[in-house]
């Protein structure tokens, strides 16, 4: 079924295709201008943010405003903006960097993350060049900050049922909004506003709203489970003057600026997401190291083992998908930059080409650090659960990345919404495999010579596991037609199928391209943790192929899909354990997670 190709794939492609080693990015190919901006940041954290924590938790005044400001003054939220406007020019890749190595900044992350991201993007993809001019240059510096005004009481995940209003005045001068907007992050500090409301009830718009305007007001702090230290407000409106010149984009156009930013907002949450997660699998390195039960570090025992090589599983492949997805995303923007496009329609098409990527991150990224906050905490027992210790703080914050850039369950129905919509569209050819797949469960196996070169097995089973999902989504899609879309169940599973399996293909390109570099000797603990992650990938795959099948199927049809699906998911026997006990022995060794 896979079909190896030369160039980047398109969005999506990867399920009916295989890419070649040297057409991923990973970790190990950052150049020394990378490394350096990753160590500026962890620098930047250890010695500005870290020790004042529990001030920055407090909500001192004036205080994350000013690390904003002080993150400007070391150019890091410049990083990725047009010199044109006192940004650096660097790469998608640099600016994925940044997110994912202040990711550990608790609070201070999801500030800088706002501020660079939500609050400074629309401006600059669909702002005029007076707007541009006018603000871009004091946003990139932290002089002033900017946040997004977007969610309301009543509209959450369905954005545009958005109330606030904005009419034309009398003297044509200006639109006045009426309405509120809540949980706005740097709502608080924020001089900058993208705000949307729709015209005479009817035209969704954004609009560039800045403090002080007459008419706009803010709520107190909200009190929150968790990222106490960053700003969240309620805005409100009342007849809000705002001027005409501050209409951000096209009339009626806002859910194109809504919904292309959160594209991009999704991929760096996933990167800010794995640098948390790194931090709470070094703290719990380093407390298992000193904690003494029976007379011997319980990172001695084999069950804090487990769950310390497992985060270092979830870790490695998390990266793996997240920078070979960049890298597409770098690629994609530079080929359209050389066909002419502006800046802004490059990156923003860039980022469109692979939204079904920039969900499925999202998803991964977040569960990811929830899970290694989770047996952070476990680890450290009762003193886990102590405001003392600094996992207790991760594991508070860690819980909002589910919620926000859209919730996990609308991203994982967005990934096979967009999928099955590139297919009708003929972007995606997914109909040509599938229907070879049909004809290869009524063809006799075949049992030829096995190929016993490295990686062979795995990538076997990787493309096996892609037949799954063809022939799940293939079967639903024929079955269903268009009630597909209202079977949300069905469609989770089809997700959690394609999840696992971009994030296993992604991990195993990832350390076959290392060992040509390196050599099979220097790999072989990587190779651990795909074949570890490989391994449980096809139960799982599996397991939501079957519950999905049973939903919809019945008869000798669903005893012959059965089949198939046993058949596309088989692995070979693997001691896990072992491979399990070798990557924790080294994450010990090192001190810190070391892949």
């Amino acid at each position: 079924m896979s079909v190896t190709v030369q160039h980047p794939l398109k969005g999506g492609e990867w399920m009916v295709r295989s890419s070649v080693p040297a057409d991923t990015f990973a970790p190990e190919d950052f150049n020394e201008e990378q490394l350096m901006i990753r160590d500026l940041c962890v620098q930047f954290l250890d010695t500005e943010v870290h020790p004042i924590i529990d001030r920055i938790d407090a909500l001192e005044s004036g205080l994350m405003a000013s690390l904003v400001r002080k993150a400007g003054d070391q150019g890091l939220l410049a990083t990725s903006f047009p010199e044109a406007y006192g940004g650096l020019g660097k790469d998608f890749i640099s600016s994925t960097i940044v997110n994912q190595f202040l990711g550990s900044g608790y609070s201070f992350s999801v500030a800088v993350a706002a501020h660079t991201g939500i609050g400074t993007l629309p401006i600059l993809y669909f702002g005029t060049e007076a707007q541009k001019q006018k603000y871009i240059p004091k946003l990139i510096t932290g002089e002033w900050a900017g946040a997004y005004g977007l969610t309301e009481p009543n509209s959450g995940s369905d954005a545009l049922s958005a109330k606030t209003t904005a009419t034309l005045s009398a003297d044509g001068k200006h639109y006045i909004l009426n309405g509120q907007k809540c949980w706005i992050t740097n709502g608080g500090f924020a001089q900058i506003y993208t705000v949307f409301a729709k015209i005479d009830g009817k035209q969704f718009t954004a609009f560039i709203v800045e403090r002080g305007m007459e008419g706009f007001t803010q709520g107190p702090e909200e009190e929150k489970m968790g990222i106490k230290g960053s700003s969240t407000v309620q805005l409100y409106f009342q007849d809000c003057k705002v001027p005409v010149e501050n209409v951000l984009g096209e009339i009626g156009k806002g859910h194109k600026i809504a919904f292309n930013i959160l594209n991009i907002g999704r991929l760096k949450l996933c990167a800010a997401a794995l640098g948390g997660a790194q931090m709470a699998l070094n703290t719990s390195i380093e407390y298992a190291k000193t904690r003494e039960q029976f007379k011997k570090p319980i990172a001695s025992f084999g069950a804090i083992q487990q769950k310390l090589a497992d985060m270092a599983i979830q870790l490695y492949v998390g990266d793996a998908a997240l920078y070979r997805s960049a890298k597409w995303i770098d690629e994609k923007e530079k080929e359209l930059l050389a066909e002419g496009k502006p800046f802004n329609e490059a990156l923003l098409g860039a980022a469109e080409e692979y939204a079904i990527e920039c969900a499925i991150l999202k998803v991964f990224g977040s569960e990811v650090l929830d899970y290694c906050v989770d047996e952070g905490v476990q680890i450290h027992g009762g003193n886990g659960y102590s405001a003392e210790y600094g996992i207790s703080r991760a594991y508070r914050d860690s819980r909002i990345n589910r919620i926000y850039e859209g919730t996990n369950e609308i991203n994982r129905l967005l990934t096979l919404d967009m999928t099955l919509k590139r297919a009708m569209a003929g972007r995606l050819d997914l109909m040509t495999p599938a229907f070879a797949i049909q004809k290869e469960l009524m063809s006799i196996p075949d049992f030829g010579e096995p190929d016993t070169t490295l990686f062979a097995p795995e990538q076997k089973l990787i493309d096996n596991l892609k037949k799954a999902i063809l022939l799940v989504s293939g079967a639903a899609a024929q079955k269903l037609m268009m009630q597909l879309e209202q079977e949300q169940e069905i469609l989770m599973h089809l997700a959690d199928m394609a999840i696992a399996v971009f994030h296993a293909e992604s991990a195993l390109l990832r350390v076959r391209k290392h060992t040509e570099r390196e050599g099979e000797e220097k790999t072989r603990l990587q190779l651990d943790i795909v074949r570890t992650y490989l391994y449980d990938s096809a139960d799982a795959v599996n397991k939501h192929g079957k519950d999905a099948l049973n939903a919809f199927g019945s008869g000798d049809e669903l005893r012959m899909m059965l089949l198939g699906l046993k058949r596309f998911t088989k692995a070979e026997s693997f001691n896990s354990k072992e491979a399990r006990r070798r990557i924790a022995a080294k994450l010990i060794d090192a001190g810190h997670y070391c892949f």
